[in-house]
């Protein structure tokens, strides 16, 4: 199997940021002579290799491109990133410096790779060198050149030749000198940086390399350096070292940069988040409470609602022929541990359950112990403490496996170990046997596929499946090896993990077999590692990272997580991305991390490690926020934030108690902004998206919360009986059809009505410097010189800055325009006709804004072409019922989840207070015989993307004038106050409906019950 790659925005803007730096540059592919070195021909295996001495190097930066320009340039694309702009080029001595900080699990190496290519394609810039700063991060870089050279070859027409530096292969530098396709040298710091002898060969004349030095050779193509996790790279040494390359520019790519050199895009946790670009984290913890008031083991795995009484899973010792083992148990109130431990003395006082909450996970026994999901009180020793965690993420795995197995997605569990010896020992005659890290996964991988194998039906393809793997067949240990056996890798401080190449090897070499679902093939589900290997470990399809470390262990949690952030692939190496899934990414894409500590505890160093990785976000608003930040509107006009604009937009915000009294966003926004009903003054209401993207920039600690895996403790089940009734079946029979849409808009509308809107609307922004005098009149106290405010302006003038295109600068104008608009040349050339000559004029006064602005108004009126143009037909497809039955739907109960009688489902998950009151509404109409809150896998296709509507509900027939009727439920019904795509997407929905049942279905936007039934009633 072979992962597929495919394209990404955020990825190809992080490229673009880079080449837009240096536009103007021109293409060119300059050659030098190579240094041949000492002219021993014996040296050559025929005069014509010694004659080949040309080179090719990156051409040097023009002097028209002067560093003012580049600095302009810097700070135009940081301020579009909502980045602090900088004040100057940091460290010219060695070249142009930049900085991307992209989270991990991105696809980090697949964008600087694309960088290249794009630089290569903008510049003919063709020599790189990437600087990892360890052994694992080398291997797995690559790894990426080897997988993805394919991929990116059917998009530039070239693959690129890459290697290793190996100082005992040297004639591959002269190769990566000569050769004119793009090359790249692969380099892990200590290979220059370390002392020994064989580190520094790069820098010694080398008689196997014709007395030359491999660093001169290197330095003469002008190569540009990609530092990866530049933190770990660039000491004080390093960085002298590094200017030895003579690097036209470095580019630092980092999820955690510690010195950000001009960073010029940024893709921070939240962000990443925020995008659905990584896993959902969750966390199972496992608190010790520590109390005095029992030597008795009881550990609560969870409680289990349903529309029953509540039930709780418990594990406790129980008397055996041999003493004593731990036992998991379904308990109601009034079970006693005593009768069910086989009469041990520990439980006989008041060990009988009182209590079983289902809203808060706690349980409480006749004595007063109380214990919350995850608690262990009593007796436990490291040992069992171990084997919790081992059944933990076992029965997390199964579960999570059995949701996600007929989407046809491996499920990987990784647990990392200190000690080797704990999952595999030798005998004496040198023959492996489990540790007690293996038995204990074997003991309890039986015991929970067993409970499972029992609720399962023998014809269930994934009974099938789970029979078809043994336990000793489903894990395996990716570990160093010696003359044939297991050894612990040695941990390299500098390095930061191992240097075992054999191992990185191994683990890189079976990560695609990992992800066969074939049992025959690939029975392994369950892994178990060395701690110091971890950094190798880059696998899509973890779910379940299990740290079984000794107390004494010490680890950054997000090192911890960051294993298994990467978004899954299915069976044909497909990512399972919000493209493919919509809004179910991460419901779908959750990782869940068995802590041997306490949930709060993990989430609170997980969150402290985020704050301090995005410590340049600001943490509330205020008017300093948006002050001097540019906003544009609807049609690219922009603007630049002004002191009083400033306080207009944070007085709205306050009226709208989008931010509290401390300057924090409030539920109220955020809620706002995912319907796309965020309020603004009318003078800024065409600049909202803008404004938006500034609000971004808070940091939320709210946002990287993870999950408490144990919180979700209801799980939908679908009722039976209502998916038969007649009133369910004809609804479905209705709804259920899907459909294609075709757009057949005139181009010649298309031209004349975008020749009219950038006649109308294109102002191209002209550059202004604006200049401002004042004086200081006197000074009353401190607080007026800190504040600025002793200063008093008494005049202001601007002066016009020519922004025009030069001779230094070509713009291919209609093949951006084509690229923005995705219109054909031929269509955009008629429209560039037909404008005014005033109007083509601007494009002299600033061709960068005329570019964007007219892109945008063409791309406005391609729109509402679209729109007034489409038609939905009806396909040979339908939607099957499978979609509920095989949904996994979870929830908390009193949180998100509510109990229904109406309902297709026994409980609903409701995303606001507006849903649970619409749900609670429709429970006790009589006049609703049923309905169901659509799962994310239920869209309509749409130009703008999928769209899920909410709800579908059958009436009664008698009392309405409609008997189905698919609803969505917005906040607001201010049509205004809806976003444009969303606008589009309702639209859509009404012509898909309509074309799939006539009038027997109305779709149509509600904001309350009583509003639906106005719609519905005779």
């Amino acid at each position: 199997m072979k992962i597929k790659y495919k394209h990404q925005k955020f990825q190809a803007d992080a490229a673009k940021a880079v080449v837009d730096v240096f536009k103007g540059q021109p293409y060119s592919t300059p050659s030098y002579m190579i240094d041949q070195g000492k002219k021993d021909l014996s040296l050559f295996d025929n005069l014509e290799e010694y004659n080949d001495s040309t080179g090719w190097n990156n051409a040097k930066i023009i002097p028209a491109l002067s560093d003012k320009i580049i600095l302009d340039r810097i700070n135009k694309i940081q301020r579009e990133g909502q980045i602090k702009p900088s004040e100057k080029l940091i460290d010219r001595s060695s070249g142009y410096n930049l900085s991307i900080e992209m989270e991990t699990g991105v696809g980090k190496t697949y964008t600087y790779i694309k960088t290249m290519y794009e630089l290569n394609k903008a510049y003919g810039w063709s020599k790189f060198i990437v600087v990892v700063p360890s052994i694992a991060i080398r291997e797995g870089v690559y790894k990426s050149f080897q997988t993805t050279q394919d991929h990116f070859a059917e998009d530039y027409g070239k693959k690129i030749r890459f290697f290793v530096y190996n100082s005992s292969q040297l004639s591959e530098i002269d190769h990566f000198a000569s050769d004119s396709s793009i090359n790249v040298m692969i380099i892990n710091a200590q290979a220059f940086n370390a002392t020994g002898k064989d580190a520094r060969r790069i820098y010694m004349e080398l008689d196997e390399f014709r007395s030359r030095r491999p660093i001169d050779v290197i330095a003469k193509t002008n190569p540009i350096l990609i530092i990866d996790e530049p933190q770990s790279v660039e000491g004080k040494k390093t960085k002298e070292k590094l200017k030895e390359f003579h690097p036209l520019m470095t580019l630092r790519y980092s999820a955690t940069h510690k010195n950000p050199y001009n960073m010029i895009y940024r893709l921070d946790a939240i962000e990443a988040y925020n995008q659905r670009l990584v896993k959902k984290i969750a966390v199972k913890g496992i608190s010790e409470t520590g109390t005095t008031a029992t030597n008795s083991f009881v550990y609560l795995e969870g409680v289990n609602v349903s529309k029953k009484n509540p039930t709780a899973t418990i594990q406790f010792d129980v008397k055996m022929k041999n003493g004593t083992k731990p036992k998991s148990r379904i308990v109601n109130e009034g079970d006693n541990l005593f009768e069910y431990s086989g009469g041990l003395e520990e439980y006989r006082d008041g060990f009988v359950v009182k209590r079983i909450d289902g809203r808060d996970n706690h349980i409480e026994f006749l004595n007063g112990l109380t214990l919350y999901a995850g608690d262990v009180v009593g007796k436990i020793d490291e040992d069992q403490l171990r084997r919790i965690q081992i059944r933990e993420t076992i029965l997390t795995h199964l579960e999570r496996e059995q949701e996600l197995f007929y989407k046809g997605i491996k499920v990987l569990s990784l647990f990392f170990i200190d000690e080797v010896d704990h999952y595999r020992i030798y005998n004496k005659a040198g023959e492996a046997e489990n540790g007690k890290f293996a038995e204990m996964f074997e003991e309890e991988y039986e015991i929970a596929v067993n409970d499972l194998r029992d609720q399962l039906d023998d014809h269930d393809e994934y009974a099938k499946y789970l029979d078809a793997i043994t336990a000793s067949q489903t894990h395996s240990g990716y570990f160093s090896i010696d003359k044939g056996r297991f050894v612990n890798s040695k941990f390299n401080k500098k390095e930061g993990g191992s240097t075992d190449v054999s191992a990185y090897d191994l683990i890189m070499k079976n990560k695609e077999l990992l992800l066969d679902r074939d049992p025959k093939k690939s029975p392994v589900r369950f892994v178990f590692s060395h701690s110091a290997l971890r950094e190798g470990w880059d696998n899509p399809n973890v779910f379940q990272i299990c740290t079984l470390k000794q107390s004494s262990s010490e680890i950054r949690k997000r090192q911890e997580v960051g294993r298994g952030l990467r978004l899954c692939v299915n069976d044909n190496g497909e990512r399972m991305d919000a493209n493919v899934l919509g809004d179910d990414v991460q419901n779908v894409n959750l990782l869940t991390v068995i802590a041997s500590e306490s949930y709060d505890s993990f989430a609170k160093g997980l969150q402290s490690e985020m704050a301090e990785d995005v410590s340049d976000r600001p943490l509330k608003v205020t008017t300093d926020l948006f002050t001097n930040k540019v906003i544009s509107d609807v049609n690219g006009d922009e603007q630049v934030v002004t002191p009083n604009l400033a306080r207009i937009i944070y007085n709205s915000l306050i009226r709208n108690d989008y931010i509290d009294d401390e300057g924090i966003l409030t539920d109220k926004y955020y809620s706002d902004k995912k319907n796309g009903t965020v309020q603004m003054p009318d003078k800024l209401k065409d600049s909202q998206d803008s404004i938006i993207k500034i609000l971004d920039s808070i940091y939320d600690p709210r946002v990287m919360t993870p999950e408490n895996g144990r919180s979700n403790n209801v799980t939908l089940k679908i009722d039976k009986s209502k998916l038969a009734s007649t009133e369910f079946k004809n609804l479905w029979k209705q709804i259920n059809q899907k459909t294609i849409y075709t757009v057949n808009f005139d181009s010649d509308e298309l031209v004349e009505k975008s020749i009219a809107s950038l006649d109308e609307h294109l102002q191209v922004a002209k550059v202004f410097f604006r200049i401002e005098t004042g004086k200081m009149n006197r000074i009353e106290d401190r607080e007026q010189l800190v504040t600025g405010n002793a200063f008093a302006k008494d005049q202001t003038r601007n002066i016009k800055i020519s922004a025009s295109a030069s001779q230094n600068v070509k713009y291919d104008l209609v093949g951006k325009i084509v690229e923005d608009t995705g219109l054909t040349r031929k269509t955009i050339i008629r429209i560039l006709q037909g404008i005014k000559p005033e109007t083509f004029n601007q494009f002299k006064e600033n061709p960068e804004d005329f570019i964007i602005k007219s892109s945008t108004l063409i791309n406005d009126q391609k729109a509402t072409a679209i729109i007034q143009h489409i038609t939905y037909d009806l396909l040979d497809e339908a939607y099957d019922t499978d979609i509920f039955t095989d949904a996994t739907i979870k929830g908390q109960l009193g949180k998100n989840a509510m109990k229904t009688q109406k309902h297709l489902f026994d409980h609903l998950i409701f995303d606001s207070d507006n849903e649970k009151k619409f749900a609670s509404d429709l429970d006790t109409s009589d006049e609703v015989a049923v309905y169901v809150k659509l799962p994310n896998s239920f869209f309509i296709s749409t130009p703008v993307g999928k769209y899920n509507p909410d709800w579908a509900i059958a009436f009664y027939e008698g009392n309405v004038k409609h008997i189905y009727f698919v609803a969505e439920t917005k906040g607001s019904m201010n049509s205004l106050q809806l976003r444009e795509v969303e606008k589009s997407k309702i639209e859509c929905a009404r012509q898909h409906f309509k074309a799939i049942s006539g009038k027997n279905v109305v779709y149509d936007v509600v904001d309350n019950y009583q509003s639906l039934m106005d719609k519905v009633m005779k």
